[in-house]
């Protein structure tokens, strides 16, 4: 290990960080642009056979710009994106971000560092950061935004020039050392270890903005909220975000344990899909759509009385035409993603016909996120992290998410040495309890890992 890296574990003073001079390499999760056509033709584009770790330059820093050293990220499913170079190249991004010349150039290279989560303490600012310094915690936003751009000062997500940190742009947080502007900045949450505070921002945000914010469903008391997959990362923030805000969570899984791990969540209404016959890949075609359709909302009816008020669908072409059919008469669909695929079929008679809505939400601006995190630091949310890899197993951390075998998030220790660590607020995480900060890790003698596997159909 490098001493600044050593010196920022150590929690040394911010005067030390800031002589220390940064190592000229680094380790990193990285694709590499020779490998874009390496999948052609195959029906299994295994992400470990992509997805290096390995040493990398380090970049100089940009004056807006912080160099943090990652204890921790995650995988959310654009690192699946990314070293898959599905639906594009994530190369062609970079290209097109260094056409802007200045401090974008440096992102086009024949490598790119992914991973758009991180939580670490800063060891660099730039000459024109002025509320960040070495020695901070922080967790990093994956937004990235054009301050001179109009539209960011009226919502961050609507300006042209908006990125994803790690996907779009170079230098991500599955790394020891990440290249951050000091703009995608919130404090970390004092109570949360290292890998909890850094499986939390992009999902939970992403989650609040669809659910929660100004811009999404606008979800209020009473509101029947229907979760596909809710205990992903995405849809497990979504249960706990209905329950506080006075909702009816209704959660659909594809297993039992992952239905017992909805339970302990909190989560109101648990819909084991396997048992309405509702296969992972989807309906075969628009008959069969209203046929689930139909089965699904007589179970919700079943269970609650109503229709759903809000349905919250990342998972794209396999349940969207049945959100569209579910929802109530003047209901919304919400949607952030397309695991299953971009291309979605639904009848548009019952959408126009019933007068529902279809809200599309990415990501979360900078007030929104700290607007999340706060709850966070409340003990008002929890992570959902299930499982914590190595760096140099990054690859099989993806391969988890790739393959649908795990639960919540998956967390990426990269310098922290082990988990655990991070944690500069005891009092409060005691008050709050362990069960509550992790409720997706408390398996009851059956391991993280474990439940991340495929469960007995019924």
């Amino acid at each position: 290990m490098d001493a600044l890296a050593e010196a920022a574990l150590g929690g040394a003073a911010p005067d030390e960080l800031d002589r220390i001079k940064p190592p000229d390499e680094y380790l990193a999760a990285h694709i590499r642009a020779d490998d874009a056509g390496l999948f052609a033709g195959a029906a299994d584009k295994d992400v470990r056979k992509t997805l290096r770790v390995g040493r990398v330059p380090m970049p100089e820093l940009a004056p807006d710009e912080v160099l943090v050293a990652v204890m921790a990220s995650s995988i959310n499913y654009n690192t699946v994106w990314s070293a898959t170079f599905e639906p594009v190249p994530t190369f062609s991004f970079l290209k097109r971000y260094a056409r802007q010349g200045g401090w974008a150039a440096r992102h086009d290279l024949p490598h790119q560092v992914i991973g758009s989560d991180a939580a670490g303490v800063i060891v660099k600012a730039g000459s024109g950061v002025r509320r960040w310094g070495p020695g901070d915690h922080v967790v990093v936003s994956c937004v990235q935004v054009d301050d001179q751009e109009p539209a960011t000062h009226g919502d961050g997500m609507l300006g042209a020039e908006q990125r994803i940190w790690g996907y779009e742009t170079n230098f991500g947080g599955l790394a020891h050392y990440a290249v951050v502007r000091a703009s995608q900045l919130l404090p970390k949450p004092a109570h949360l270890t290292w890998e909890e505070a850094a499986s939390v921002l992009l999902t939970a945000a992403t989650s609040y903005r669809m659910l929660v914010g100004e811009r999404g469903a606008r979800i209020k008391q009473g509101d029947i909220v229907l979760i596909w997959g809710a205990t992903g990362g995405l849809g497990a923030y979504a249960v706990q975000m209905v329950k506080n805000g006075g909702g009816i969570p209704v959660g659909v899984v594809g297993s039992d344990a992952k239905a017992e791990l909805l339970r302990r969540l909190g989560c109101d209404i648990v819909v084991n899909r396997t048992e309405l016959g509702m296969p992972a890949a989807g309906p075969a075609g628009a008959e069969e759509t209203i046929e689930l359709g139909k089965r699904l909302g007589r179970a919700i009816r079943k269970a609650v009385g109503e229709d759903p008020h809000v349905v919250f669908d990342y998972i794209g072409r396999a349940t969207f035409g049945i959100s569209v059919f579910v929802v109530r008469r003047g209901g919304t669909v919400v949607t952030c993603g397309s695991s299953t695929g971009y291309q979605h079929e639904f009848d548009n008679r019952y959408l126009w016909m019933n007068l529902k809505r279809i809200i599309g939400s990415h990501a979360a601006n900078l007030q929104e996120q700290a607007e999340c995190n706060r709850l966070f630091s409340l003990g008002h949310l929890a992570p959902v992290l299930s499982a914590a890899y190595p760096l140099d197993e990054a690859g099989e951390a993806a391969r988890l998410v790739q393959t649908n075998r795990h639960t919540g998030k998956v967390g990426v220790l990269c310098l922290a040495p082990e988990e655990g660590l991070g944690v500069t607020d005891p009092e409060l995480r005691a008050r709050i309890g362990e069960l509550r900060i992790n409720p997706l890790r408390e398996t009851r003698g059956t391991t993280a890992r474990e439940l991340a596997l495929p469960a007995r159909k019924v």
